[in-house]
């Protein structure tokens, strides 16, 4: 049985969200010069982090396309904590404060990004991707990641960081060769112990060190990048798109994981 989903589109700039019918939707990004535009739809933006509804085991399931071969910015499909309390801004958010990352999801971005967490697994491109890392509590938090952000601009020092957090990360990455401008079909078979990715159904990862939750559900695109390298350090930034570019997504299935199916 599906769990029931309680969408909501949570926009920035001129990002656009458009219902096609009950189960598909349009999130769009219109042309852009330097102003940040996200088109997302989520079920947690009004939630403590607490209260996000989504622990293993379960299946999810959508089915996506975009408008653009290589769309400019990032975009995707899953699960996250919202760890850099991203959604604040929004009118009727939850506050939160900042945790630790945790994401367990199908992620797109454009060659401007560089986030590299998984040794010989490009900083960039079309993935599947899953990150837990310490549960740390804000008090020890906040001051770390001031302390890790400045490091990691100073050359000799970043490349200490960055290895001190990707050895503390347990992260599992896969590049995808499924043109994200194709209809494909993405599963996600998650539980406490292992999460398997699946593209029509055509296994293409799993990671031993899954999240444990809860996380919240979201798909967006936007025009945002990303570094975070030994050679690069930490950085964020806009993109200018030359284009509208849209991500189409339907048939969204979130459902318990029947007991004979947990993974072992």
């Amino acid at each position: 049985m599906t769990s029931e989903i309680i969408l909501q589109a949570t926009l920035q700039g001129t990002g656009k969200v458009e219902t096609v019918d009950q189960s598909r939707f349009k999130l769009i990004l219109p042309m852009q010069k330097k102003t940040y535009s996200n088109a997302q739809l989520d079920d947690y933006v009004s939630l403590p982090r607490n209260q996000f509804k989504w622990r293993p085991p379960l299946h999810f399931e959508i089915q996506a396309r975009t408008t653009l071969a290589q769309p400019t910015g990032t975009l995707g499909f899953g699960f996250w904590n919202d760890p850099f309390t991203f959604s604040s801004g929004q009118e009727g958010a939850a506050r939160r404060i900042p945790a630790a990352p945790q994401t367990l999801w199908f992620f797109h971005s454009s060659p401007e990004n560089n986030i590299c967490l998984v040794p010989g697994v490009p900083g960039n491109g079309w993935k599947a991707a899953s990150l837990r890392t310490p549960n740390l509590h804000p008090i020890i938090l906040a001051p770390l990641a001031g302390i890790a952000l400045a490091m990691s601009n100073v050359p000799i020092l970043g490349k200490r960081v960055h290895r001190i957090i990707t050895n503390i990360a347990k992260s599992s990455e896969s590049v995808l060769s499924f043109p994200l401008n194709e209809w494909h079909t993405y599963t996600i078979e998650w539980t406490t112990t292992i999460a398997q990715f699946f593209v029509d159904g055509v296994l293409v990862l799993q990671s031993d060190q899954p999240p444990v939750g809860p996380l919240g559900f979201v798909t967006w695109i936007d025009n945002q990048y990303a570094v975070f390298s030994s050679s690069q350090g930490l950085r964020f930034g806009i993109l200018a798109t030359s284009s509208e570019q849209e991500l189409e997504v339907k048939n969204i299935k979130i459902e318990p994981l029947p007991h004979s199916a947990h993974l072992q």
